[in-house]
Formats: structure tokens, sequence, C-alpha cells
């Protein structure tokens, strides 16, 4: 069945599903025909092969919408899931329903280590673990009667902003199997190396019995952000090249941009999308007796897109109805770099994202995995921190610049100014009637800064104000904290004179204040949780949930509400925070 020894290695994972259709993928230990069985209907596809590993994702067509199936997945013929062992539910497809309130679950950073206690001691309880064990009924939340907690309505999407992988903070797992294979001692040492270390490393984290049930029942989306492949991918030019002169860079690279098109990103995109990807393509033309290899096709286009990010997109956007568009960005590989030209998004991403900013949707969502509105002194030291790079203060600023920018991670929004300026005016435009209707919220989701957070932005004093909410919501880490020293740290860049001697340094280095101001209306809290957002004809409401340990039962954390956020339409928000960490 879906033992080691088993045909399915990993998966099923239901990935993007829509009102009337949805794609299931797996990956198999050999070369099949991999069926998935819903209302006595039956869909499938022949199996590709990437280095050696076996992938299929069956598209299922001409569902009904608003419906709620169970399904089962055969290989070769022979029913591999569920597990009639499982102690969690059959795993179903729920095809969205027009016009019913959107709910969808976020978040980003999990490290994938054991739920026993010297697991949760090293790691703290991870979020999505409880959290699926809730949605399968298996533990009562900490408080029972929260509406908030209830599971009669699962999400219609669970959003993973970033870093769903580490391939260069390993696990001891992680490093069992590499040493396993090659000599530590010998670059890139205990980080990852190539295909094949990638496939491991996602096995570990996509195989635990919870987690493992819950991407198999709520649909997903995905982008990268930095350990998916490298702490600090792209901060800079510098960087780069330091990394490129490397004899393992080049085999890194590629080896994480080949594995995310597989892992990652083929289940976010539309069946017409797929269709029409260069590499996908190829597995919809096959047709001959042999399984296609992929293996030299999707290198060659890994090592392409790594040097001419400009020649693909690997963000995306899905409208649900009238209701939300969602947009997700790629804040990482489409960056430009040459210090004269610096931007988060190269002029071809910033041209696609500015035609998704327009009106006619009640709520926009942007998901980014670093937030847009960083904590307001952070984001001016990043603003200093690129003019000084850039040369400010002189060859020695410059120099000091790309140290500190680098050991402190100054490389979010703020450190793309002319990015963050040119974004925050389509905002500014759509939030004041000069895109077309306005919508009730424009909120960014974001991960990446191991705290969670909810900022509220305006345009300063004497500009037209917004006629619509603009939020910012970070959800993160999902289950990888940081230590109380940094805790105490990122709390000192968040709040009292932290802002004001960012903004002060900013100036110092004539910096623009910009087109925004922001400010924390909830938050900053530590905790590993899992964010939740529920739109309401033009309401929104947002709740964070974490796991919590009930009697030494490490195994079987009970959800607990860490905070929420409300707009009710046209009133102020309504805020509850509940714990602190």
């Amino acid at each position: 069945m879906t033992t080691d020894d088993g045909p399915l290695v990993l998966g099923p994972l239901l990935r993007r599903v829509d009102d009337d259709s949805a794609a299931v993928w797996v990956e198999t230990r050999d070369a099949a025909l991999v069926s998935v069985v819903r209302g006595g209907e039956s869909w499938s596809a022949r199996t590709f092969r990437v280095h050696g590993h076996h992938f299929a994702l069956v598209e299922l067509a001409g569902l009904e919408p608003g419906s709620r199936e169970h399904y089962a997945v055969e290989i070769d013929g022979v029913r591999v899931w569920p597990d009639p062992a499982s102690p969690f539910p059959d795993p179903v497809i729920s095809t969205l329903l027009p016009g019913r309130p959107l709910r969808m679950a976020f978040g980003s950073c999990r490290t994938s280590v054991s739920h026993d206690e010297k697991g949760n001691r090293s790691h703290g309880v991870d979020a999505l673990h409880a959290y699926a064990l809730g949605l399968a009924g298996l533990v009562d939340p900490v408080e029972p009667d929260d509406p908030d907690l209830a599971t009669d309505r699962w999400p219609d999407l669970v959003l993973f902003l970033g870093d769903q992988v580490y391939a260069d903070e390993t696990t001891e797992a992680m490093r069992e199997f590499i040493e396993s294979r090659r000599d530590i001692d010998e670059p890139p040492g205990e980080e990852l190396k190539d295909f094949e270390e990638y496939a491991h490393l996602y096995r570990l984290a996509w195989t635990d019995p919870a987690n493992r049930w819950l991407l198999s029942t709520v649909p997903s989306a995905m982008i990268f952000d930095d350990h998916d492949i490298r702490d600090d991918w792209n901060t800079s030019l510098q960087w780069r090249r330091d990394m490129e002169a490397t004899s393992w860079w080049h085999g890194r690279i590629v080896a994480g941009l080949a594995s995310y098109w597989v892992y990652q990103h083929l289940g976010n995109l539309s069946p017409s999308e797929r269709a029409a990807d260069e590499v996908y393509a190829r597995v919809l033309a096959h047709d001959g007796p042999d399984e296609l290899d992929l293996s030299a096709v999707l290198d060659a286009f890994a090592d392409r897109v790594d040097q001419q990010p400009r020649t693909y997109r690997w963000s995306y956007v899905r409208d649900f109805d009238t209701q939300a568009r969602l947009v997700v960005l790629d804040s990482r590989a489409a960056r430009e770099l040459q210090p004269e030209a610096r931007a988060m998004l190269d002029p071809e991403e910033l041209a696609w994202l500015d035609d998704q900013v327009r009106g006619g949707v009640d709520h926009l969502l942007i998901g980014t995995s670093v937030p847009f509105l960083l904590a307001r002194g952070l984001h001016h030291l990043e603003a200093f921190s690129e003019a000084l790079t850039a040369g400010a203060w002189g060859r020695t600023g410059t120099r000091v610049g790309e140290r500190a920018r680098r050991l402190v991670d100054l490389e979010h929004w703020g450190a793309f100014q002319d990015t963050f300026e040119k974004v925050s005016h389509q905002v500014i435009e759509l939030a004041t009637g000069a895109r077309g209707p306005v919508p009730a919220s424009v909120t960014f989701l974001s991960g990446d800064v191991h705290h969670s957070y909810v900022s509220e932005a305006r345009t300063p004093r004497g500009e037209p104000p917004l006629r619509t909410a603009v939020l910012q919501a970070v959800c993160s880490p999902i289950r990888n904290p940081l230590s109380r020293n940094l805790r105490f740290a990122t709390a000192v860049l968040s709040y009292g004179v932290a802002g004001p001697l960012g903004r002060l340094a900013a100036r110092s280095t004539k910096v623009p204040d910009g087109p925004l101001r922001w400010r924390y209306a909830e938050g900053p809290w530590f905790d590993n949780n899992i964010a939740c957002l529920q739109l309401a004809g033009e309401g929104l409401r947002l709740w964070w949930v974490t796991g919590t340990v009930v009697d030494d039962d490490h195994e079987r954390p009970r959800l607990e509400k860490v905070a929420a956020y409300e707009r009710a339409s046209g009133a102020a928000p309504q805020r509850r925070r509940l714990r602190r960490s």
C-alpha cells in the first residue's frame, strides 16, 4: 500500500481545485498508470521520469460545482490510497461553489523533525500537524466552543508562502541520508547537492501521516522562498557572484528549480496553463510506449530560467468568481540585481502584476513570501542599507552595507525601494478608485520573517485617502521558531524608537519616505502557527492557530487560537489577541 516498499512513494497531493476540475499529484516507485476514482468515474495519467523518480499529475474534469466526494488512487489498477488502516477520514475532493464565502489557510517556514518530545523541544509544535489533527476530528481544540476552531468547514485552499523545505539547514534525518551517499567534508557539506537529495527532502516533509492526509484532502498552492534554494537567495549581485564562484552552486540551483517545478509549481497551474507550459506540454504530447524521461529537458530549463529569469514566470493568479483575486508573486527568482537597475520584480514581472492590480473583485489578495509591509523600523533600515551599498557613503559604506545586508537579512521589499514605490502606487491607484471599482480590501499575505502580525496602511497627510483597507498579514513560522534572543531583537526593531531611528538612517542617505504609511494593528507574536482567512461579502476575518501539548501527549497536540483580526463591511477593525509568546 503506502509503506516504503509500496508502489506509492509520495502523495497524493490535492493541488489546484476549481468549480469543475481538480488535479492530484503523486510520486510512484515505478513507471505506471495512475488513476483517480471519484463518484464512479475514473481519470488517469501515465508517469514521467526525472532522475530516476516517477511522477504523475492526474487531471479530473467535468466535476459538479460545490460537490464533495471521496476519492481513491490506483496504480496499475491496484488501489493504493487511502490506507484502510488509517485513523484519518477518507480523502475528499471538494469543488468550489461560486458565491460561497472563500476560506483559506496560509503560512510559511516549516522544518521536518519528529513530533515527539524531542522534536517539540527543539522546534516547537508543528502547527500544520496540529491543524491536520484538528480538521480530521482526531483531537478536540483547547476551546471546543470557539467557532474559529470548528471542523465543519474545511478551507478551500492552503497557501504555502515559502520555505516548505530547507535545502541549507538540514535536519538529522536529512544529514543521515546525505552522509549515506557522499562525503560531507566536501562542498556543499550538509547542504543539498542534487535532485536525489531534494527528492528525499520532500519525502521527509510530506510523509508524516497527519500532514500527508491534510495535503491529500485540502487543495494547496505554493511559492518558493530563499531556503527552498539557499539563505539570502538573490539578495544582491555580489551574493550571486560569490555563489557562482563555488564548485557546487550550479548543481544546487538547477536541482532546486527543477525539483520545485515538479513538486510544487506544476500543481499551481490551471489545466490550460499546464497545457501551455513549455515543459509539461512534452508530457501531454508524449504517446510512446516508454515512460517519458524529462531529466535533461528539465535540467536545461532550470539552468536557463536561473540565468535568464525573464524567460519564465513562476508567479500565478487565481480568480474566485468576483469574490476574490489571489495573485501569488515570485519575489526571489524574478529579481534584478544589477546595481543600476536593482528591482524586486523585473520589468516584465512588474508589468504583469500591474495588469492584476485592477478593480472588479471584492477582495484582492497578494501572496508574496517576503512581507511587503515590514515593521517600519526594519523597512527603513533596509532602505538605508540599499542606499549605503549603492555608494551613498562611499566605498567603505558600500562594503559595510553589503556585509550588513547579508548578516541580518536586509533583503525584503524595503531593500528594493524602486519596486516598493511602484507597487505602492499600483495599490494606491486601486484603493483610490483610479483602476475601476474599489475592492473592499487589498491584503498582502506573507511569511519568511519568523513572526506574525497584521499591519494597516494609509497615505500620508495631504494625499487622497485610501477608500479601502490595505493590509499586511504575516504568518511565520509553521515550525521553525526564533530563539529568545532573536525574538527580543525583532521586537526591538518593531516597536519604540527603532522606527524613528530607522527613518533617520534612511534620510541620512537621502531615501524618500515613500507613498505609504503603516502601523501594526496586531502583533508581533512568535508562535509556530497557521493563519486562516475568511471572506464574507465585503467583510474579512483573519485568525491564527497554534498547536498546544496537553497532558504530555506530544504526538497529538490540540489547536489553540493565538490572535484574531476582523474588518466587517464599512466598520472599524476588531482585534483580539489571545496569548503571548
